[in-house]
């Protein structure tokens, strides 16, 4: 059985300090979470971060990573250097990543084989446009951007990658999918991943859900049988909101 994935992109929020106080505090009041709790800061926070949650349940992971191992890449952080300050994980793909900095599935696909290579679990985002949507281009977008984005990534590679959906209109901007809705474009993500590795591995495979979850509509929406967690955007960064979305389950 699929166990849930509650993970928290913070996006470009908080400063370390606040950053370090925050994980600190929600380790401690997650540390019965019947979920798996993940959260990822910027890179300046990381050191922080992972110190303030060391020992406890709470995964950190960092926003992105490049695709080589060293070099001239101003700006860029490897997967080595995350490593090393105890970072093991790594969401690839973001909307955001592909709308504002123009990375394309192949160059995605890099990052992945790379971040894999370096031993590195990943969050792999996919998602469509409005504008995608409305034109009938759903189901080709999301065949693609999860074909392309595996492509060269092993069967037995596949326990180390977990999906995330998130419709690109529905990120900060209130409006959710309809858990229908959500459950459909999850249910063929899953069957994208059967046609390429077999029922075994889409089976365990996680698919969590992005784009507005909050606590009024987490229950709902993890109740879907083929939405395994959530992304959580702007909702991860108070307690507030993220402990009961969290507490999901309980």
């Amino acid at each position: 059985m699929r166990k849930l994935y509650i993970a928290g992109n913070w996006k470009m929020n908080k400063t370390p300090s606040e950053a370090a106080s925050f994980a600190k505090e929600l380790a401690e009041k997650a540390s019965d979470a019947k979920v798996k709790v993940m959260i990822a800061p910027t890179f300046v926070c990381l050191p922080d971060v992972v110190k303030a949650v060391k020992g406890t349940n709470v995964i950190v992971a960092a926003q992105n990573v490049n695709d080589h191992k060293s070099g001239a890449y101003t700006g860029e952080v490897s997967a080595d250097m995350l490593k090393d300050i105890g970072v093991n994980t790594v969401i690839l793909g973001h909307s955001e990543r592909r709308q504002y900095y123009g990375e394309t599935d192949e160059f995605i696909n890099a990052k992945v084989l790379f971040a894999l290579e370096s031993g590195m679990d990943i969050v792999l985002c996919v998602g469509e446009t409005l504008e995608e949507r409305e034109s009938g281009a759903l189901e080709d977008v999301l065949k693609r951007q999860v074909s392309v984005g595996l492509s060269g990534v092993s069967a037995e590679n596949m326990k180390k990658i977990t999906i995330a959906y998130e419709p690109v209109w529905a990120i900060g901007t209130g409006k959710t999918a309809t858990p229908a809705d959500a459950e459909a474009s999850h249910a063929f993500i899953r069957g994208v991943v059967k046609d390429i590795y077999g029922s075994d591995v889409a089976e365990n495979t996680i698919i969590q859900y992005g784009g507005s979850v909050k606590p009024a509509n987490v229950k709902e929406l993890m109740a879907q049988p083929d939405i395994d967690g959530a992304l959580v955007g702007g909702a991860s960064l108070t307690l507030e909101q993220f402990l009961p979305i969290i507490h999901c389950v309980d």
